[in-house]
Order: C-alpha cells, then sequence, then structure tokens
C-alpha cells in the first residue's frame, strides 16, 4: 500500500465526508492505493456515525472509536499502530490542512530521501494575538532547545517513511515533538514543507492558549525522558550523590571541630542544619534514581485506551 492517512477526529461531524471525498479524489487522481484511518477521540456530537456510514460506501475508510476523550496524542498513537502504508500522512478533521499537500509529501519521502517531513503553515488564518504570536515564540523555544530547526512543530499535516511511526511511542500530548522524537530515535532526515492553511468551515477550534503553556511542559518532560528515560540512575543518582557528598564534607568538618575545638557546639550552627539536610536529601534522590532506575527496566506498554469499536 502507498500511503495510510491517519485523521484524529474530536466532534468534526460536519466536515468529515467533505474531507474523505477529497482525499478520495486525490488519490484517485494519482493512482495511489491507500487507507484512510479516522480515530473518532471521545466524540459527542454523531462524528461516529458519520464515519461508520462513510466506511460502509467505501471499505478504504477505516474507523476507532474511543470510549472516551484520550487526547490527539492518543488519537494518533493508536492509528499509527494499524497503519499499512509506505508513507504515513497525517492531517487534522477540520478541513484546515489541504489533501492536495499529499502528492508532494508522498514524493519527498518515497523519492527525496526524507524520514520525515513537517508541513509549515507560513500564511495562517488564525487570530495573531491568541495563536499567531504565541505559536511563533513556541517553535523557536522548541527549535533551539531540541535541535531540531523547523517553523511549525505543531502542524497537523506531517508525512512519514512507515518505519518512523513504527519506531516511536507517542503518549501524554506529544504529538507536538513527533519530530523530536524522531531525531532522537535515529532518524536523522527531517525535511520541511510549505503547506497551504485554510480557514475553519465548520465547528470551532478544540484548543485553547493552555496548550502553549502545556507545550513547554512537555519540551522539558519530553527532553528530559529522552536522554535518562532508560537511565533515570544517571540523573538522580549523580544528583543525589553530589548533595549527599556536600552534606558529608560539612558533617565531617564539624566532627574535627567538635573534637578538636574546645567548647565548639556543632549544633548550634546553622551549617549542621544544612549539611543534615544536604545528606538527607542526597540518599532520597540516590534512592529515587535507584527505583525509577528499576522501573524503567521492567515497565509495561504505557499506551492502553478504552477501544471501544474498531471498523478495519
Amino acid at each position: 500500500m502507498d500511503i495510510s492517512v491517519v485523521v484524529p477526529v474530536y466532534n468534526e461531524v460536519e466536515s468529515l465526508p467533505e474531507l474523505c471525498a477529497w482525499i478520495a479524489r486525490v488519490m484517485r487522481d494519482n493512482n495511489f492505493s491507500y487507507e484512510v484511518i479516522m480515530v473518532d477521540d471521545g466524540s459527542s456530537d454523531g462524528s461516529w456515525k458519520a464515519i461508520e456510514e462513510l466506511h460502509s460506501s467505501d471499505e478504504r475508510l477505516k474507523g476507532i472509536k474511543f470510549r472516551r476523550n484520550y487526547g490527539k496524542s492518543a488519537a494518533l498513537n493508536q492509528g499509527f499502530q494499524e497503519t499499512n502504508g509506505n508513507v504515513v500522512i497525517t492531517m487534522d478533521a477540520d478541513l484546515q490542512d489541504s489533501p492536495d499537500e499529499i502528492p508532494e509529501l508522498y514524493d519527498m519521502i518515497r523519492n527525496q530521501g526524507f524520514d520525515l517531513v513537517s508541513g509549515w503553515k507560513k500564511v495562517r488564518h488564525d487570530p495573531s494575538l491568541s495563536k499567531n504570536i504565541p505559536s511563533k515564540l513556541f517553535n523557536w523555544t522548541t527549535s533551539k532547545m531540541s535541535g531540531v530547526k523547523l517553523h511549525d512543530h505543531n502542524c497537523g499535516l506531517k508525512a512519514y517513511r512507515k518505519e518512523v511511526i513504527k519506531s516511536v511511542e507517542v503518549y501524554g500530548e506529544m504529538h507536538r515533538f513527533i519530530p523530536v522524537i524522531a531525531k532522537w530515535a535515529g532518524f536523522k532526515k527531517i525535511g520541511e514543507k510549505v503547506v497551504e492553511h485554510r480557514a475553519r468551515k465548520y465547528g470551532i477550534t478544540k484548543f485553547g492558549l493552555e496548550r502553549f503553556v502545556n507545550g513547554f511542559l512537555d519540551l522539558i518532560s519530553i527532553m528530559f525522558v529522552s536522554r535518562f528515560g532508560k537511565r533515570p540512575m544517571h540523573f538522580f543518582g549523580l544528583l543525589g550523590s553530589i548533595i549527599f557528598f556536600f552534606g558529608f564534607v560539612v558533617a565531617v568538618y564539624l566532627t574535627y571541630m567538635r573534637f578538636f575545638m574546645e567548647g565548639y557546639r556543632m549544633t548550634e550552627r546553622p551549617i549542621f542544619y544544612f549539611g543534615l539536610l544536604a545528606m538527607v536529601i542526597g540518599t532520597q534522590l540516590f534512592l529515587a534514581g535507584f527505583l525509577a532506575e528499576m522501573v524503567a527496566r521492567n515497565s509495561a506498554d504505557r499506551n492502553h485506551y478504552l477501544v471501544e469499536k474498531v471498523l478495519i
């Protein structure tokens, strides 16, 4: 199969028939073999019924329904597990991403050798104060911290080599950082393509300003996990050892003063309590690293979602 299109869906019932017809036309015009996997992320507006009707008329359209809303990362991860195409395209269900971009994205993966291509909505149709300015700050910070130079990390329109999405795990709210995760998984050739950003035709946006705050927290989390997720002892153990050593040095100094300085009362010195606190905190951090190491070596799959129905 040439292409798998993964579409997270959350209360977008009006746009689904038009989106599926558009995707089908693009695929037909370019003679692609394909499938569309729509993941209903706990919609309450009849989106699943629309997916069922679309599936009944075209079995290339497949559906997965969550029992409740888990978020975009969960929807993408579940969709990735079901893909069969050599190239995987992700796009939003709100018609703001254009399926006309698919042939060029496919060509960049299959013929130009990219592992991942991220869309760049260079011209946006969003309110500048509420989305554009925070988005630019978020993308600049993410590029600087991660080393993945992209203008639009959060663009939903992306293309992946099949091996990429089968090698990475997306959880929490990490869908914004799939290029970063892919790079740290060893996929180095990451490209960018200017794509059309269309004004929303139906419904309202499902994301507010809080996504940027969550995005920065997720970035810190993913950078820590990527570096120390498999070896937490290297972080907690080292930090704990340094702090404990500081406290131990203080304790040795005070003990020396107590025995060799007549009348010296070390418990009346503030540094005594700093040293004691340092040894306690250092021991706790070391033990935290030890326990985290045990958990990391024995952890099961973290992605468990209550899938209610599947149309394959």
